[in-house]
């Protein structure tokens, strides 16, 4: 874990044993907190006009076939695009997943679920009719994987090769990259069993949607490029765009705290990893939490959002005196 504040990175990091070297590099898994890479480097674009956020998705799957509503690229950025949740899985393939997550299955853990190829893309695309309409929210890593897609046909290099040099010469991320690498840490699950770590590839069109990996420093480096708006273009990913749920609203890709929009986030999970960052842009302070072991559900957010919490009132209490 780690955190943001003074213009200055504090980073902890513990195992069952206590406290570790904190200037050791260790890489995670950051899942869906990919999505907001993906969304800033589709900002990016919009503020270079090389395409419009109302674009139609299907423009940039000229393959596509048929007259049809396809979601335009602002209704896929904030989840209301009308896919299901359950894509780019069957109702079958879903419900086993689900059995599988309840009752532990292992080969979750270890192996890489989320796949897809252009095919498939294409098929799920023509076989689910949408109505030109604004949805009500629904977590979709499908929507956001179209949106990776569409970007790598605007490149002209496909989302892999694009989204690196995003990363490593827009951002200055060197320690940030898509995939796993024998650099990553292994996850582990609850009884301690070794889970390795999630396969992907350029070829896997999910990518987009979870398949970064990075270390605490980092992300907090990425925080500050966020709080400061070091690029113009992120300043865009962080106005309010749509309806989240009952606690967020939606950027494109961040989730915007409802009480306070000055404050951004997002957490991911992949295999027995979990991940969790979130900004005060008002406050410049961030805090970031990583783990490589099955925290359980929305520990790892109420964790970051317990250590923001303390960052705040630090800053609130340093303003005042």
């Amino acid at each position: 874990m780690g955190y943001l504040i003074d213009n200055r990175f504090v980073i902890k990091i513990y195992n069952e044993d206590g406290e570790l070297d904190s200037s050791i590099k260790y890489y995670y898994e950051i899942g869906s907190i990919t999505k907001t890479f993906t969304a800033s480097l589709l900002s990016k674009y919009v503020i270079e006009k090389r395409l419009s956020i109302n674009d139609s998705i299907q423009k940039y799957v000229e393959e596509v076939r048929g007259k049809g509503y396809y979601p335009t690229l602002l209704r896929l950025a904030t989840h209301s695009s009308g896919y299901s949740a359950r894509l780019p899985f069957s109702k079958r393939e879903y419900s086993n997943l689900l059995l599988g997550l309840i009752m532990g299955g292992s080969d979750l853990k270890k192996n890489n679920p989320l796949n897809m190829d252009f095919i498939k893309m294409r098929r799920l695309m023509e076989s689910i009719q949408l109505k030109e309409k604004e949805y009500s929210w629904k977590y979709s890593n499908f929507g956001i994987s179209l949106i990776g897609y569409g970007l790598g046909i605007v490149s002209g290099r496909g989302y892999w090769a694009t989204m690196n040099d995003f990363l490593h010469k827009e951002l200055g991320l060197s320690d940030t990259y898509l995939g796993t690498s024998n650099n990553n840490l292994h996850g582990y699950d609850r009884k301690n069993n070794d889970c390795g770590n999630w396969s992907w590839n350029k070829e896997n069109l999910i990518s987009p949607a979870g398949a970064i990996s990075s270390t605490a420093e980092d992300l907090l480096k990425y925080a500050k490029i966020n709080i400061y708006e070091d690029q113009p273009y992120l300043g865009l990913s962080h106005k309010k765009h749509g309806n989240g749920t009952k606690k967020y609203d939606m950027g494109l890709g961040w989730f915007l705290l409802k009480k306070n929009n000055n404050v951004i986030l997002h957490g991911g999970g992949t295999g027995c990893f979990s991940s969790f960052l979130a900004i005060d842009k008002e406050k410049e302070v961030a805090s970031v939490v990583l783990a490589n072991y099955q925290l359980g559900r929305n520990n790892d957010e109420n964790i970051g959002m317990s250590l923001l919490d303390s960052l705040q009132k630090s800053v609130i209490i340093e303003r005042i005196n």
